[in-house]
C-alpha cells in the first residue's frame, strides 16, 4: 500500500488506510505473543488502543539507516516504510529541472574532494573561501549558504545561463528573500506531512535561533529520509564543522522549510 501523503493520526478518516495498518501491525512478530495488543481490522476507527500500539511498534523497530523512529503514535513517511516497505514511499533521484540535476553534479563533485577548512575549525582555506568569495565575504565566515549560493553559480554558468539563487552568505537572510527571486518555498510542516513535495535539487533550511541557521542541498530522497551534501558541517550533523559532507537527514530534523529554483 503506497504512502497516502499525510500524517496518519487518531481522528483519521480513511477507512482502508487505518484497516490496512491495523492488519499489518497485527502481523508483525513484535506482537505475535501478546493478544491484549491485537487491534480489531473491522473497526475503521483510529483510537487510543490504535496509538498506544503504533508507539509500540516504533519503540521496537529502527528506520532503513539503523535509527530509532519517533515515538509519537502517528504515522508519517519514515515509519509507512518501516510497515509497508522502502517502495511504498516517494523515492526520488533525479530533478525535472536541467539546472538542479547540474546543481546535484557540481555539489557532488566538491564533496569528492573531500573539501576542509584549513586549518580545522577555522572558516578558512582555499575552497572554503572560493564558496565564501561568490557570496563577496572574506575567510572566517560560517560558510555553508556561499556553498550552495557556488554550487549553483557553478551549475548555471556550465549551462550557459543566469544563477537565480539569491546571493546571500546568510541561510535565514536566503529564506527572506527566495520567493522574490521567483522560488517556491515549503514549510518544514508541510514536508513533514508529505515528504513527496520535496524534490532532489531542493535547498533546505534550518533555523537554530538567534539569526543562525544551516543549509545545504538534497541529492536524492526515500520517504521522510534526505540524502543531502553540505558544506561547513560533518558526520555529527553540526552547522559549524569543518568540510563539505554527505549525510543522511530525517524531514523532521528540518524545522524551517525548503527553497526550490526548479521553476525559475
Amino acid at each position: 500500500m503506497q504512502y497516502p501523503g499525510r500524517l496518519i493520526k487518531v481522528g483519521e478518516s480513511d477507512a482502508a488506510i487505518v484497516q490496512a495498518l491495523k492488519a499489518r501491525l497485527n502481523r508483525d512478530p513484535s506482537f505475535a505473543n501478546d493478544p491484549k495488543l491485537r487491534l480489531d481490522e473491522s473497526n475503521p476507527q483510529f483510537g487510543p488502543k490504535m496509538r498506544q500500539v503504533i508507539k509500540l511498534f516504533q519503540a521496537r523497530h529502527v528506520d532503513s539507516q539503523g535509527r530509532p523512529l519517533k515515538q509519537d503514535g502517528e504515522v508519517g513517511a519514515i515509519t509507512w516504510a518501516v510497515l509497508f516497505g522502502e517502495q511504498s514511499v516517494p523515492q526520488q533521484g533525479l530533478s525535472a529541472y536541467p539546472l538542479l540535476n547540474q546543481l546535484i553534479q557540481v555539489a557532488a563533485g566538491e564533496e569528492a574532494r573531500r573539501v576542509r577548512e584549513i586549518p580545522p575549525d577555522s572558516n578558512r582555506g582555499p575552497d572554503v573561501e572560493r564558496y565564501l568569495a561568490s557570496v563577496g565575504l572574506s575567510g572566517g565566515y560560517s560558510w555553508c549558504c556561499a556553498f550552495t549560493y557556488y554550487c549553483f553559480k557553478t551549475a548555471a554558468g556550465q549551462l550557459h545561463r543566469s544563477n537565480p539563487m539569491f546571493q546571500t552568505g546568510g541561510c535565514l537572510r536566503h529564506w527572506q528573500m527566495a520567493e522574490g527571486q521567483g522560488a517556491q518555498r515549503i514549510l518544514a510542516a508541510d514536508a513533514r506531512a508529505n515528504p513527496g513535495l520535496l524534490q532532489p535539487g531542493m535547498l533546505f533550511i534550518m533555523d537554530h535561533g538567534g539569526g543562525l541557521g544551516h543549509t545545504g542541498i538534497i541529492e536524492s530522497l526515500l520517504g521522510g529520509l534526505l540524502t543531502t551534501i553540505e558544506g561547513n558541517t560533518d558526520a555529527s550533523r553540526t552547522r559549524e564543522g569543518g568540510g563539505v559532507y554527505r549525510l543522511v537527514r530525517k524531514v523532521g530534523e528540518i524545522n524551517k522549510g525548503y527553497i526550490d529554483y526548479g521553476p525559475c
